[in-house]
């Protein structure tokens, strides 16, 4: 029988991955004298992160704390709820779940300055573009978790005459969870990636788009980069709080044995 690998080569391995494609890019810009301006070394991003932490902090609270994070519980909560409500009448199922597909297929481009018209330049357009963002995955996946109990599980339930709320809160919504932390999972790479795009269309001066987009015009291409390892860093923890949780949520799930 195969076993499973252990946590710490789990971690060892993609660490040791990409510090091997740092150590090459390092050597590729340094052997081909690669202008900064186009790709600095990872040495210089390096030097420009230490020194410019007070700045991308400030970025950092801006544009993921109040922007992304927000958004994204704020989003999450809505699509919860309106899931339950669209599972709970077919009239709503008919009606609003084709407009939840059509707002799915609105551009960040084309509603981000909508939202920054309607909520002003701070964070609290960047959150309105996010929820727009993570409401349609949470939607969809707590509507498939909702119908995978089978009928012989809704049927034992009304044999103990349970009623709507306690067979959805006892049976439902535990067997939900997984598809529920599925569309958790795509949300929270979603929320970076919207938070930091709608502050191209209008921001205050700090927030990690507004800098991204004001240093490439300044050619100042390691501080881009500086900020980018930002992102990475904060939409893999975000990713990795996640699936903690989920792991604590649904130990019982078969996904979540370990062999």
């Amino acid at each position: 029988m195969r076993q499973s690998p252990s946590t710490a080569m789990k971690i060892a391995l993609p660490v040791g991955f990409g510090l091997l494609v740092i150590l090459l890019w390092e050597m590729m810009v340094k052997t081909f004298a690669i202008p900064p301006a186009i790709l600095p070394a990872p040495s210089a991003i390096a030097t420009r992160f230490a020194a410019s932490t007070d700045i991308l902090w400030i970025d950092f609270v801006q544009t993921v704390l109040k922007g992304a994070v927000t958004g994204l519980i704020l989003g999450a909560i809505a699509g919860l709820l309106v899931a339950i409500l669209i599972d709970r009448s077919p009239f709503l199922k008919a009606g609003l779940l084709p407009v939840a597909n059509f707002v799915a297929a609105l551009p960040i481009v084309g509603i981000a300055p909508i939202m920054v018209m309607w909520f002003g330049f701070d964070w609290q357009s960047k959150a309105a573009v996010v929820v727009v963002m993570v409401f349609f995955p949470i939607l969809v996946n707590t509507l498939a978790g909702l119908q995978d109990t089978d009928r012989m599980q809704q049927d034992l339930m009304r044999t103990y005459s349970a009623s709507y709320l306690q067979t959805l809160l006892k049976l439902r919504l535990p067997a939900a969870m997984p598809f529920i932390f599925n569309g958790l999972k795509i949300s929270a790479t979603l929320a970076l990636i919207g938070a930091i795009v709608a502050e191209y269309f209008g921001s205050p001066t700090r927030g990690m788009g507004f800098r991204i987009s004001t240093e490439v015009g300044r050619l100042g291409i390691d501080m881009v980069w500086a900020e980018i390892a930002v992102s990475a860093l904060t939409g893999t923890v975000l990713y990795g709080l996640v699936a903690l949780v989920e792991r604590a949520v649904t130990f019982w799930h078969p996904s979540q044995r370990r062999g």
